[in-house]
């Protein structure tokens, strides 16, 4: 392995006021046809990023890791040990600038995960269509359906992002506590920005259908909300669920919308959030037959 770019990135760390350190893949490393089995940093940038980090803490320095990459990377080391880690993916020719603006708080940045990233490749697909298990995770529990070595979590969820304020959510309320496959739900959430400075948050809504005929995700996203608070502002975020948006393609590719009950999550990411529920009532709304070819 070579190391020999080791000494004088160490000696940088030490002398810079503040260290950026840029780590990632190359662009052709997640392209069609060039995958690799593993999704964690490849060669001796985790060796790199260690003894720069060393540096950095023993020299008092602030330090922050910049990511380049095409994928979802499993930075367990970085997620730990780093307080700070921008997720900038492949960016054009106005990259440093933008990256620079985000670091020296000339913008105060709102970017949003569009996937979950992975503690380990183990844990690879970290999210699918999934029953209901009869032991779900809990964290208090051994016997639970979960690894053994790493939690069942992602590192950082989907829709997950930092800005340099924070958000609080309540008052989450549904329009009905139930309702007919063809009625529409109106989903609202109180957002305050609880920080000093102002900021956008993405007021995400998810839905996950408790007891469907077919497998379904443990969490679908059907609604976002880009928000602009000033500091201790609110204001009210308003979702309409549509009988599209609860529909599902059943056993025989008919698109419907089936009784039963659904929990809505309202929050900043697909973790956590409040949460609500409804129930739909009556019978089966086939939104679509299925196609020419399965009749």
């Amino acid at each position: 392995a070579d190391t020999s770019g080791f000494a004088a990135a160490v000696s940088a760390a030490r002398e810079a006021d503040a260290v950026i350190l840029v780590v990632g893949e190359r662009e052709d490393m997640s392209a069609e046809a060039h995958s690799r089995a593993s999704v964690d940093l490849p060669g001796v940038q985790g060796d790199l990023a260690r003894a720069v980090h060393a540096a950095a803490r023993a020299a008092g320095k602030p330090i922050v890791v910049v990511l380049m990459n095409g994928r979802p990377l499993a930075v367990p080391w970085l997620a730990a040990n780093v307080p700070a880690i921008v997720e900038a993916w492949f960016l054009g020719v106005e990259h440093g600038h933008a990256v620079a603006d985000v670091l020296f708080g000339d913008h105060n940045p709102a970017g949003r995960l569009p996937v979950s990233l992975p503690r380990v490749t183990g844990q690879v697909p970290i999210y699918y269509s999934q029953k209901p298990t009869g032991r779900p995770p809990v964290v208090t529990e051994k016997y639970t359906s979960k690894y053994l070595d790493v939690p069942w979590t992602p590192q950082w969820p989907f829709g997950h992002g930092l800005s340099y304020t924070s958000f609080a959510y309540a008052d989450l309320r549904l329009s009905a506590d139930s309702v007919r496959a063809a009625d529409s739900l109106v989903v609202r959430v109180s957002v305050r920005n609880r920080g000093s400075r102002a900021g956008d948050e993405v007021v995400q809504l998810y839905l996950r259908d408790d007891a469907a005929s077919v497998t379904r995700p443990l969490r679908a996203l059907k609604g976002f909300a880009r928000v602009s608070l000033g500091p201790g502002a609110a204001r009210d975020v308003r979702f309409t669920l549509r009988p599209e948006q609860l529909s599902l393609y059943d056993r025989t590719m008919r698109r419907v919308v089936e009784p039963g009950r659904f929990t809505v999550f309202v929050g900043g990411s697909s973790e956590g959030g409040l949460e609500g529920h409804f129930r739909v009532v009556g019978d089966t709304l086939v939104l679509a037959p299925p196609p020419p070819r399965m009749r």
